[in-house]
């Protein structure tokens, strides 16, 4: 009867890419909100700016008098070139809403004063004043129409909105390769539960990694399973992924060329004649360069004056070889370092994740051809070898600021590359392929509820609290039961879309809709088509 049940939801999801949209949005914007709502407020890194920025970019508020802020950096002392701007009382209470256990793993956000509403306006200065305007516009508007903390529950939640609908479209583009379920381990693999955090919060690395993900997952397909029927709204999940990712910040762009470096790698013959030849190809691009030029002109005009005052003897070569050994802590913060990255993870959630991307990786090696070794040697490289280059670029004068989640955008690439070889390389004879899916998939979930466990313990009773969380010294609204329940039936429900089998009858086109961004023509079916035993 339940295996039934199963293939019947399958058979559902699978002919209708606006219904697997959907449901992948449901769960994905579930995780993601269960984050907005079980953080203390400010209790992520650096959102009293973030917030900040985005109230006043919805207040008109673009740019802002430059005031010189004294700042640690790292252990380093130096002065933060932050914007000036004018907000109601509460926002400048934000900024030191946290200060009794940011960086005290040990003390629980019950040490936070109540932040209340006050009338009036005064102002506020922010560290992100000079960052790119377009996303903080897209969460800052609900602060219009309302006011206190809610206001910044709701900006949450339009972040984790935007994200949650950026992955679920990158679900779709995974779904539509012959055998979906290796696409999708890749996508849910690189979804982490660091990534899910900031997707719950105000902060432009969510919407950054979630365009990485749609990027990576409408990219591969496009080149190295061609479809005539599915190439228009592959080209439109591609452009939206391209056009967020360059408009959060202009090392998107690095982050976008990366991508699709290696999808041209491991592409088809023809496939890319066939791109090129789309009207709606060169359209995009277009979009794509407009979107590139604005972010390096905004970038070019609102220059970074912080003044560091960095020690003599960090020198390029310091820096690079401070990074190369913190090389580990960089990887785990990628899986999940939670708050201020003053909460790790239990071990359970790093060795599963870990797992479950050196298995992908080794078994796509397995079958790889020469240049899916190189493209899978290249990723692995350049996660190494970026955050090395970059501080030692950079270190003289903002100081060694390198964190694991700069990286995401280009690093999801990685299990989302291996899990497309594999799709595209394995004999299906001959192995329980089908049990290791299952397998990796729900143990993603089990760690990934206990990651959401581990921040939440933090948050409640500090990190030398309870395991069992009791008594709670904070507790986040409608209690921390409520969300670690919800959060535990989404990682599940998450887990299921791995799980679901694959169709071996194509399923009939649908009518024109939406099957989740780029889904305007060509109602092509998903290629669930055929799936050998």
């Amino acid at each position: 009867m339940m295996i039934n049940a199963v293939k019947s939801l399958a058979d559902r999801l699978a002919s209708s890419p606006r219904r697997l949209w959907l449901a992948a949005f449901a769960i994905l914007f579930t995780l993601s909100a269960s984050w907005s709502l079980s953080t203390p407020t400010g209790g992520s890194p650096d959102e009293h700016a973030h917030l900040i920025r985005a109230a006043a970019v919805a207040r008109g508020q673009l740019n802002g008098e430059e005031v010189m802020a004294p700042h640690v950096v790292g252990g380093i002392d130096g002065k933060f070139a932050e914007t000036g701007v004018e907000l109601p009382r509460i926002y400048q209470d934000l900024k030191d809403v946290n200060a009794c256990y940011v960086f005290r793993s040990d003390n629980s956000a019950a040490c936070a004063p109540e932040l209340k509403d006050r009338p009036g306006t005064v102002e506020v200065t922010t560290a992100a004043g000079r960052y790119h305007p377009a996303y903080y516009f897209a969460v800052g508007w609900p602060s219009l129409l309302v006011h206190g903390e809610a206001a910044f529950y709701l900006m949450r939640l339009m972040s984790a909105l935007i994200c949650s609908a950026l992955v679920a479209s990158a679900v779709v583009s995974a779904a539509e390769w012959r055998r979906r379920s290796f696409a999708l381990l890749g996508v849910v693999t690189a979804t982490t539960p660091m990534a899910l955090f900031m997707f719950g919060v105000v902060n432009p690395s969510g919407p950054e990694i979630a365009a990485g993900i749609l990027v990576w997952s409408a990219g591969l397909p496009m080149l190295m399973s061609p479809d005539p029927r599915l190439l228009n709204r592959r080209l439109a999940r591609l452009g939206v992924g391209a056009l967020v990712l360059i408009s959060i910040r202009p090392l998107g762009l690095i982050w976008f060329a990366g991508a699709m470096f290696f999808a041209l790698m491991l592409s088809r013959k023809g496939a890319l004649r066939e791109v090129v030849r789309q009207r709606v190809t060169w359209g995009w691009g277009g979009l794509a360069m407009v979107a590139g030029g604005l972010a390096l002109l905004w970038s070019s005009t609102h220059p970074d004056n912080s003044i560091i005052d960095t020690p003599s003897d960090l020198t390029p070569l310091t820096a690079a070889r401070k990074t190369f050994d913190n090389g580990l802590t960089y990887m785990k913060q990628m899986i999940g370092y939670f708050g201020w990255l003053d909460a790790q993870p239990p071990a359970v959630t790093l060795l599963v994740w870990c797992a479950v991307v050196l298995a992908l990786a080794m078994i796509a090696l397995c079958y790889a051809r020469f240049r899916d070794t190189l493209a899978i040697a290249g990723v692995m490289a350049g996660i190494v070898v970026i955050p090395i280059v970059a501080q030692a670029m950079q270190a003289r004068q903002l100081g060694m600021i390198w964190q694991g989640r700069y990286l995401l955008p280009f690093a999801v690439g990685l299990p989302i590359m291996c899990a497309a070889i594999c799709h595209e390389r394995l004999p299906w004879g001959g192995f329980a392929w089908r049990r290791l899916l299952v397998i990796c998939g729900f143990a993603l979930s089990l760690a990934n509820a206990a990651g959401f466990l581990w921040a939440m313990r933090r948050n409640t009773v500090g990190t030398t609290g309870p395991l069992l969380i009791a008594p709670a010294h904070w507790s986040p609204p409608g209690s921390w039961v409520l969300w670690l329940l919800v959060y535990a039936a989404g990682t599940v429900a998450l887990g299921v879309l791995v799980a679901l089998p694959d169709n071996r009858e194509c399923p009939l086109p649908e009518s024109p809709g939406t099957a989740g961004i780029g889904a305007v023509e060509d109602p092509a079916p998903l290629a669930g088509a055929r799936a050998e035993a």
